[in-house]
């Protein structure tokens, strides 16, 4: 297993919380595993499964994998609220941002508009922290590399609305430029634009 680590040492040397953003893209499941090798407090959210029973047998695979350091937020408004106030304590959470959304916001992603979770943006602009996007790449069997790329940067303008479309409009202009080079790599079969959605325009 091979890390481009740079950006998240620099991190933690200056002791900094972070918004990491990944999308359905390789073995993204390793990036927490990863991140707390790494010494990194981090999170992220789940969806359960419909099957409780399922459901707990998942759990304890994963947090066995990911190890102490890693929190599960499940996803909804419990979940949230923990996520809340694991940033309130420092510490950092990682979002997957390729989700379908009913009720996000319309942002362009390869040319059309796309519903767009808000979360990531509204965590970075209350806290104030770094995002940060990563990704995991398949070099061969069993043999993956975690990259991290620098943070966004996004000049806010203290619209908060405004910020938010700017920090989302580069968040899926990074997924684009992921799966333009590297197509296969990118797992999603959920319907990601809506059905009446009309290509965007010059």
């Amino acid at each position: 297993m091979a890390r481009s680590t740079e950006h998240i040492e620099r991190l933690k040397g200056a002791n900094a919380p972070a918004i990491f953003f990944p999308g359905h893209f390789g073995n993204w499941e390793m990036i927490l595993p990863i991140a707390s090798g790494l010494g990194l407090t981090v999170s992220g959210f789940y969806r359960a499964a419909s099957n409780v029973h399922i459901d707990a047998l998942i759990q304890s695979l994963r947090q066995q994998a990911l190890g102490p350091r890693v929190s599960m937020f499940r996803k909804g408004a419990e979940g949230a609220g923990a996520a809340l106030l694991h940033l309130q304590r420092g510490g950092s959470l990682g979002l997957l941002v390729d989700r379908k959304m009913n009720d996000g916001i319309a942002i362009p992603f390869f040319g059309r508009k796309a519903m767009t979770a808000p979360a990531l943006a509204q965590f970075a602009l209350r806290f104030g922290f770094p995002i940060v996007p990563l990704r995991v790449v398949r070099l061969g069997p069993v043999r993956v590399r975690m990259t991290c790329e620098p943070p966004l940067v996004v000049t806010p303008t203290g619209c908060r609305s405004a910020d938010t479309d700017a920090i989302l409009l580069a968040v899926n202009a990074t997924l684009e430029r992921w799966i333009r080079a590297e197509p296969a790599a990118w797992l999603w079969l959920h319907r990601r634009w809506p059905r009446d959605c009309p290509r965007d325009t010059p």
